[in-house]
């Protein structure tokens, strides 16, 4: 007998017997081998652990809130009331004119942020909800700082469904950048697992975004005389003028000697030579998401600031 001809022999016997047994009543039970999931002797959370993860907590906030008020029109403070922990509401938020897919896309992205919010709090503690501004002048006033000049009319987010995803270029990979400069500085266990969630995420819902904008990136933004591509080169020019701290933020299209392996102008994912993700310091996400270029100087997205303690520390400093 042929080895295909015994195999197939030796499947049929045993589907035959698991039948009869099922039959009877009989049930093989065996139980799987899912641990352990971390060393017995790892601590779970160091203590410096705790402010660098809460640190990403402002912008959980800020995206909870964007995210579910564009596909919703509403937030946190009905979505899960328990996370915000007394904080005040964002300012501007509303409804997007959302088409049904981009709709869907965003609402799942707000209650992903939700979780993320819970998991944080749950694994490291957090902080009631800082003020957010989300209000469209916000967003117009960052486009016209991309550009150099006040666009005419002022960009509306919330107008359709290309204006939010560009909107929403804004914001995510800054998270990305966040969590990718935490990584070598948190050494618990369940911290990097809580870590590599977020970022896991954050990285996909940043890939959907670029993804969608790649594929329009000839499109003219209405009623400007500059497309999608212009748009996502233009911000992350802006991003890293404020970062101050050289490229670390691409557009959907680039020239070749900052494309994969320098061979390719297409850029989904933005990354560096090796492609892999950039990293930022709080210091300098705080200079892009305040708008101000300084850490210390509070604006934009957060006009009195981020909450936590390394946010809080650098203000108090300044003002002092």
């Amino acid at each position: 007998m042929d080895t295909s001809l015994s195999n197939f022999f030796l499947s049929a016997v045993f589907m035959l017997m698991f039948s009869v047994m099922n039959s009877v009543g009989f049930t093989l039970t065996v139980e799987p081998i899912c641990g352990p999931t971390h060393p017995p002797d790892a601590v779970a959370i160091y203590p410096d652990d705790v402010h660098l993860l809460r640190f990403s907590l402002n912008l959980e906030y800020l995206l909870a809130e964007f995210y579910l008020y564009g596909a919703l029109g509403c937030g946190l403070d009905k979505v899960a009331p328990e996370l915000v922990m007394g904080g005040p509401p964002p300012i501007g938020a509303q409804e997007a004119n959302l088409d049904k897919l981009v709709s869907r896309i965003i609402e799942e992205f707000g209650y992903q942020q939700v979780g993320h919010i819970r998991a944080i709090k749950t694994t490291v503690g957090g902080f009631p909800r800082p003020l957010v501004d989300l209000s469209a002048s916000i967003f117009a006033k960052i486009m016209n700082n991309a550009f150099g000049y006040p666009l005419d009319p002022p960009f509306d987010p919330y107008a359709n469904s290309l204006n939010f995803m560009l909107a929403a270029y804004v914001i995510p990979y800054y998270g990305i950048n966040t969590y990718v400069g935490a990584n070598p500085f948190i050494k618990g266990w369940k911290t990097k697992r809580l870590l590599a969630g977020l970022l896991g995420v954050a990285a996909g819902q940043d890939a959907v975004i670029r993804k969608y904008l790649y594929e329009r990136a000839d499109y003219k933004v209405y009623p400007y005389d500059h497309t999608v591509a212009k748009f996502t080169e233009r911000i992350s020019a802006l991003s890293n003028a404020l970062g101050m701290c050289g490229i670390k933020d691409e557009g959907i299209r680039v020239p070749p000697y900052l494309g994969a392996e320098n061979r390719t102008t297409s850029n989904v994912l933005s990354a560096d030579y090796n492609s892999l993700s950039y990293a930022r310091t709080p210091r300098e996400v705080l200079r892009i998401v305040y708008a101000t270029g300084s850490e210390h100087v509070p604006g934009g997205f957060f006009p009195k600031g981020e909450n936590g303690k390394i946010a809080r520390e650098l203000l108090y400093h300044y003002q002092s």
